[in-house]
């Protein structure tokens, strides 16, 4: 008796499970347009994100061409986006801002695609295809609505974004130091700086750049040692210049000490 005791909440919440999961297979085949938006608010409004989600899904066929079709298209795409889906959701807002544009959420959908696709993009040692794309969508938001209360937000993501590729840029460069190609190595780096001056890593670059071609001249034959040296010695005085205070300063100053004698 007593096992049989214990068994019954166990097969009561059983049943409670089922029943809930079958109501909410019910609403989702369902063609009572009141009923099933209601629900899936309700699911939204309680963060079911994925149950609001396939129930707005559902719902956008019954209400396509309603006055209820961009609302639901609208939550369809929020729902995925709430429940962190942001490739099925920057999909959604896509669709609904090229089907919607005159609606009164075509602007936050249009952000909202804007921040998907910044959530999407990849580390900075991938591809970063996904990256450039997404900063041309931020820059034509903010061209297109320049007194939006999401500029600070844009702001920060170009900013974001633009780290990345300076550190892509510098990392694809260093890689010919890592390697003792200093050469190589050296051309690399000058030539992120040339492509963007502004790169937030230059400080490092011009320090790389500079023990790239003393590393270059050091391991040179001693007829070329001299010219090389010189390279060096450029490199040098364009980093202390720029950053006289840098740690890198004493070790730069006692190869340069080196190179004097």
């Amino acid at each position: 008796m007593k096992r049989i005791k214990d068994f019954v909440p166990v097969l009561l919440l059983c049943v409670a499970a089922i029943s809930c999961k079958s109501q909410y297979d019910a609403m989702l085949e369902s063609n009572d347009v009141d009923a099933k938006y209601a629900a899936a608010k309700a699911y939204f409004e309680n963060e079911k994100y994925q149950k609001a989600a396939s129930l707005f899904e559902s719902l956008s066929f019954l209400t396509s061409g309603t006055a209820l079709d961009d609302t639901v298209q609208y939550f369809w795409a929020l729902s995925n986006y709430k429940y962190k889906d942001y490739v099925v959701a920057e999909s959604n807002f896509e669709h609904f801002v090229s089907n919607f544009p005159r609606s009164p959420f075509a602007v936050e959908a249009r952000f909202l695609k804007i921040d998907c696709m910044f959530r999407e993009t990849l580390r900075y040692e991938l591809d970063q295809t996904p990256t450039y794309k997404a900063m041309g969508e931020i820059s034509q938001f903010m061209s297109d609505y320049p007194d939006s209360d999401k500029m600070p937000f844009c702001l920060q993501m170009l900013k974001d974004l633009g780290e990345r590729i300076d550190r892509k840029d510098f990392e694809n460069a260093k890689i010919y130091y890592t390697m003792e190609d200093y050469k190589a190595a050296h051309v690399a780096l000058t030539n992120v700086l040339k492509e963007d001056s502004d790169n937030i890593y230059r400080e490092e670059i011009l320090y790389y750049t500079a023990m790239s071609s003393y590393k270059f001249a050091d391991m040179s034959v001693q007829q070329k040692k001299k010219e090389r040296f010189l390279q060096f010695v450029d490199d040098y005085l364009n980093f202390v210049g720029e950053y006289p205070e840098s740690s890198h300063r004493k070790e730069l100053d006692a190869l340069y000490r080196k190179v004097k004698q």
